[in-house]
């Protein structure tokens, strides 16, 4: 039997195990959503307030199940208001499909109303993109962008459909997905013996797990390496959550604003294992001082990225969790007592007091945060000082469990992801972390949650400032504070409530302990208006370009 295209992109859908979409209809859309009413039993969509909530409630709602997130925008600025979200999804390696209306074929190329070359403007930014010309051609490349997005080194495709193409008719004919199986061929056994081998001689082994870890799937294969070889593990940001940093080898983030303990653990290392880590500029810094003692080992999926940034003396191309299956049989149990002595010590010298007084500090509220819900919700957070603290002071024990913008940095990415991730992950609970600069950009969302009734809990750390931007002025720029001061509305208790949300205004400890409490036992969405100092300071601090040995503690 023929059914129109809209029809078909909807039984691909199902085909591919997707229960939910995002997205914001528009007229080059309407045959799509026209289709999504007919078909709302099997398939749930989000309205979100604006496109690029979509695409960000997409990658949320991919990070937190480990599914492809799925949004849908019309033509031209429906299409385009999807760039930020998919650049964002690629730089950080997240399976998506975003699917865009088109204009007819018989109007492109002629500058018609809301008509935009999105596979031209978005080629950069994803593994790959289509139009698709002919209805014929429709299923078969869904289910090639499905495939695409999950395989290897995960990424956002885009798929663009001309209106014509979804009122065309055509055969359509269920078929399995194709199997997602992990990359197994490049990984040699000569490549593995050299890894072992180097493993066995070193004296002061460190490894350094980063996001792919997570996609792999590999977390209990880094606990058994790490146990097994006695070595101390630092993550990327994008890692945190790949190793339970409750661990005795554990030494938490690495880089820029990572812990000393794994800065000065790279620095005097003899050996360091890169599993899933691409090795970003926020962790190696000055690239002719980073890790100068160790041979460097790097696993990762994607052999573009071997020895892109850093010179490497081993490496093994596969899939993360495949390759250390086949590694860990080939090492034997050591034990580390001397350096694991050193790393503690450095784990002992830097303290952060956030207990003092009544001060509500950021630090406190993601303490509390730990507390309150045993460390096992879900951290979102948006880009800023807040991301960092978010990082550095709650302890992530499990993979998936804190979800943010790390190679983009975008900010206004936080609140569309914590819907996503909340969807994706009901029975879980959903924090997001944002800062006032960053919450404005987004802050449209809260009619969203508050329309689908979305139980996340807002924390906005309000300090009334770019505060990330206004740490580099003050320590860079002679307290030029340009254009970073942020004396303005609104009122986000207010606005809050405006949408229908509980909001709340928090200044003390005291408040915050009931605030968050009662946001928790309520279980419904709620703005935690939280009035930080405007200098508080992520630290510890590396200035941009020096090694990362060289910290700024105070």
């Amino acid at each position: 039997m023929k059914i129109n295209g809209a029809q078909i992109l909807i039984e691909c859908l199902v085909e591919q195990g997707v229960d939910t979409v995002f997205g914001y209809p528009g007229g080059q859309a309407l045959n799509i959503y026209d289709a999504l009413y007919k078909n709302s039993d099997r398939i749930t969509h989000i309205l979100t307030a604006h496109e690029q909530g979509a695409s960000h409630a997409a990658d949320g709602y991919a990070r937190a199940t480990g599914k492809v997130g799925v949004c849908i925008a019309t033509s031209g600025p429906g299409a385009t208001n999807l760039v930020t979200g998919i650049a964002t999804a690629y730089m950080d390696s997240v399976p998506m499909v975003a699917i865009t209306g088109q204009v007819p074929n018989s109007l492109i190329g002629k500058d018609s109303f809301q008509e935009v070359d999105i596979t031209g403007i978005t080629m950069c930014i994803t593994k790959h993109n289509y139009i698709v010309k002919e209805v014929k051609d429709l299923a078969p490349t869904l289910r090639e962008a499905f495939y695409i997005a999950q395989s290897g080194r995960p990424g956002p495709v885009l798929v663009d459909i001309p209106k014509d193409v979804t009122a065309a008719l055509c055969e359509y004919e269920y078929q399995m997905p194709k199997m997602i199986t992990p990359q197994i061929e490049t990984i040699c056994n000569h490549d593995l013996e050299v890894v072992a081998d180097l493993i066995k001689t070193s004296e002061k082994p460190m490894i350094y797990s980063g996001g792919g870890t997570i996609i792999s799937g590999a977390y209990k294969e880094v606990l058994q390496l790490a146990e097994k070889i006695d070595a101390p593990v630092a993550t990327s940001l994008m890692g945190l959550g790949s190793f339970p940093e409750t661990h005795r080898l554990s030494t938490g983030m690495v880089g820029m604003h990572g812990s000393k303990a794994s800065n000065l653990g790279f620095t005097n290392c003899d050996l360091l294992i890169a599993l899933g880590a691409r090795f970003s500029d926020r962790v190696i810094s000055d690239v002719t001082q980073f890790a100068p003692h160790a041979t460097i080992i790097h696993i990762d999926v994607d052999p573009a990225e071997i020895g892109k940034n850093v010179p490497v003396g081993a490496s093994v191309v596969g899939d993360v969790k495949a390759i250390l299956n086949k590694l860990l049989p080939l090492v034997s149990k050591v034990e580390h007592p001397k350096w694991n002595a050193q790393i503690k010590a450095w784990k002992d010298e830097f303290k952060y007091d956030y207990q003092s007084g009544e001060h509500l500090s950021p630090q406190y509220i993601m303490r509390n945060i730990y507390d309150q819900t045993g460390g096992k919700a879900i951290i979102t957070t948006e880009v800023g000082q807040h991301q960092m603290w978010a990082a550095q002071f709650f302890n992530y024990t499990k993979p998936r469990t804190y979800i943010s913008s790390g190679g983009l940095g975008t900010m206004g990415y936080g609140t569309g992801a914590s819907i996503g991730a909340q969807i994706g992950e009901p029975e879980k609970q959903v924090i997001h972390i944002a800062g006032d600069g960053s919450f404005r950009m987004n802050c449209n969302e809260l009619a969203t949650i508050s329309h689908y009734d979305v139980p996340v809990i807002i924390i906005v750390m309000n300090n009334t400032t770019l505060g990330m931007v206004r740490q580099w002025q003050t320590a860079f720029y002679e307290q030029h504070y340009s254009e970073s001061t942020l004396d303005r509305g609104p009122d986000f208790k207010l606005l809050a409530e405006a949408y229908g949300v509980k909001g709340y205004d928090i200044r003390t400890q005291e408040e915050f302990n009931e605030a968050f409490d009662e946001a928790l036992r309520r279980g419904k969405p709620a703005v935690l208006n939280c009035f930080i100092g405007i200098d508080e300071k992520v630290l510890p601090m590396v200035a941009p370009g020096a090694a990362i040995d060289q910290l700024i503690l105070e």
